[in-house]
């Protein structure tokens, strides 16, 4: 496997999980790999891409979940939006925006992961709601 791209200000491009992975060090890539199979169990039929540069998983109805690994923490992104009782939950993860994070010195959350993206699956975060018209604008203007 080929390594990763740069671009011109020579930011390493990921082409997928694996060349993600190998820049990672040994106990960082170990935790991603149980954060990866976490959401693939919850998510089965999501479709694992690269987006935004992060490793991420895809349904039908648009994105999913990006994840990431830091210097300090496991990064899990979009923010929590619309279900109380997991926004409570999150509330101690959450960074300024609102996107998870958990720090490598404590136990990362596995069983709160695999039910974010159950959720996230479910379409019930909101999303998934806007996704018909969006389907409907992009044929209009395919045709």
């Amino acid at each position: 496997m080929a390594p990763a791209r740069r671009d011109s200000r020579g930011t390493m491009k990921f082409a997928n999980y694996c060349e993600y992975e190998r820049h990672l060090p040994t106990a960082r890539r170990a935790i991603l790999r149980r954060v990866r199979a976490t959401i693939r169990r919850a998510a089965p039929a999501a479709a694992e891409t690269i987006s935004y540069n992060l490793p991420a998983f895809r349904s039908e109805d648009g994105a999913l979940l990006h994840y990431a690994a830091f210097v300090q923490h496991i990064g899990l992104f979009p923010p929590i939006r619309g279900h109380a009782e997991l926004e409570r939950t999150v509330a101690r993860y959450a960074g300024p925006k609102g996107n998870l994070r958990f720090p490598y010195g404590d136990p990362i959350p596995f069983g709160l992961i695999a039910r974010i993206a159950a959720w996230r699956l479910s379409g019930t975060h909101g999303a998934a709601r806007l996704r018909p018209a969006t389907r409907r604008v992009r044929a209009a203007i395919a045709t």
